[in-house]
């Protein structure tokens, strides 16, 4: 079996395996206590707390660790905005954040704060100008992420941190993805990562403060980890998170150039072997494991049922493997095709040979996807009337995509389809499939069930 998702979780680091046994006999006292066993645990502590500072570039006072890298957000952006309360209640995030960003600005615009939502660009990456053009006299906190979950695509950290500076503005910076392959460049305030992204075991998160950033923490507080993270600390996860920290960093060089190649492989040779793919996310600027396509006309939960019977785990931002049935926020944000959506996502040490197999493997599996939804197969054009209505009320992705595209054929250049659609994925799928035909997105209009997308035949 060929694990491609390491973008969720990596696989557990030999180092953090042996680490976390040679600590479990010295870290299992109170760091907090003063007799023999608990100065033991508390030396385990600070050395990690050290070896992560030296890691991320910052005080080792700065660093708290916390439950999880979800708990980190959490933790830091109640705790900036609450700091800065008297600024003013308003909140800038991207676009594609990941979902614990977004959920903790959801919670803050329910309790009355404002949220602006930078928007990014095909590639996924956000606009410094955006953030600076957001900026507010009331503004108390800026977030963006170091590199997309996603798609791969790097964020411009340094550029966004050194705007907000010039505001007087802090950053907190979701690392969880890129801390595996060096530190945060750029003047951030707050960092947050998780140690199970980078081959740490998982409930350990990391939560980074600058000192002079104004932070209070929320809920309630004890003494441990400086009052923000409360409860017993995990000394041996603790000690086991950096001490894979410090394995992967010391062979990132040499994986990054490694990986980089073989993703490029897959991003080359996919669009090749596959008809009808997207490749999204931006080609230069991304991290070296992490690789995304789209399919056209397949179902993405089918597809990764596929390639799992064929000894590949991957991921994907598809709405038909999701249960709210909408598409990724990240796609819909990109405006590119989220149906048949496969995130491939290599973890340290993947073998040429895996990638190789993967690429063979794959034409057969979207194949059989499509041809059991009855997807369309080239054919020459057919005469027709101007206008077609393809009712696809009720279905799901990628069927209404597939039922425009069966009738496409039929329609003469100048002519339209108007497909109705109660599925939110369309939305995004329906002009993402026009953007690859060469054909015109007319637009939406209101219907008396779901939405009309009109698409006219230009060629």
């Amino acid at each position: 079996m060929s694990y491609f998702d390491a973008a969720s979780a990596a696989p557990l680091h030999p180092v953090a395996r042996q680490a976390l046994l040679a600590s479990l006999d010295d870290g299992w006292a109170d760091p907090a206590r003063l007799y023999q066993e608990g100065r033991r645990a508390r030396m385990l502590v600070d050395a990690a707390r050290e070896a992560a500072a030296e890691a991320i570039g910052c005080r080792a006072d700065e660093v708290v660790f916390t439950s999880s890298g979800t708990r980190a957000v959490h933790t830091g952006v109640a705790g900036a905005l609450a700091g800065r309360r008297r600024v003013g209640r308003h909140l800038i995030v991207s676009a594609v954040e990941h979902s614990s960003v977004l959920h903790s600005a959801e919670v803050f615009e329910a309790d009355g704060g404002t949220v602006t939502r930078v928007p990014v660009n095909r590639a996924g990456a956000a606009d410094p100008s955006g953030y600076a053009s957001a900026l507010r006299p009331d503004t108390a906190l800026a977030v963006l992420q170091s590199a997309n979950h996603e798609v791969g695509t790097v964020q411009p950290v340094a550029e966004v941190a050194e705007v907000c500076r010039a505001a007087g503005v802090p950053l907190l910076v979701d690392a969880a993805q890129s801390l595996a392959w060096g530190p945060v460049e750029g003047g951030w305030s707050l960092l947050t990562g998780s140690a199970h992204k980078w081959g740490g075991p998982s409930g350990v998160g990391l939560l980074v403060v600058r000192k002079g950033v104004r932070f209070a923490a929320q809920g309630p507080v004890d003494e441990r980890e400086s009052g923000r993270a409360p409860g017993f600390e995990n000394i041996p996860a603790i000690v086991a998170a950096v001490a894979s920290l410090r394995a992967v960093r010391a062979e990132a060089a040499e994986e990054a150039v490694r990986l980089r190649e073989l993703t490029e492989r897959i991003r080359a040779r996919v669009p090749d072997l596959v008809p009808d793919v997207e490749v999204v996310g931006d080609a230069e600027r991304r991290l070296p494991g992490i690789v995304t396509f789209s399919c056209l006309y397949v179902d993405g939960e089918a597809l990764l049922h596929e390639l799992d019977r064929e000894g590949f785990s991957v991921s994907s931002g598809s709405s038909c493997t999701s249960s709210t049935l909408t598409p990724s926020h990240v796609l819909k944000a990109m405006g590119v095709l989220s149906e048949g959506n496969v995130r491939v996502s290599l973890p340290l040490g993947t073998e040429e040979a895996d990638v190789e197999r993967f690429l063979a493997a794959l034409p057969g599996a979207v194949a059989g996807v499509r041809e059991k939804l009855g997807a369309p197969a080239a054919a020459a054009a057919r005469q027709g009337p101007e206008e077609f209505l393809v009712d696809s009320l009720g279905k799901r992705c990628p069927i209404p995509v597939i039922e425009l595209a069966k009738v496409f054929g039929q329609v003469p250049v100048g002519g339209t389809v108007r497909v109705l659609s109660d599925d939110e994925a369309a939305r995004l799928d329906i002009p993402a499939w026009c953007e690859m035909r060469g054909q015109e997105y007319v637009g939406e209009e209101p219907a008396q069930r779901g939405t009309a997308y009109v698409v006219r035949r230009v060629s």
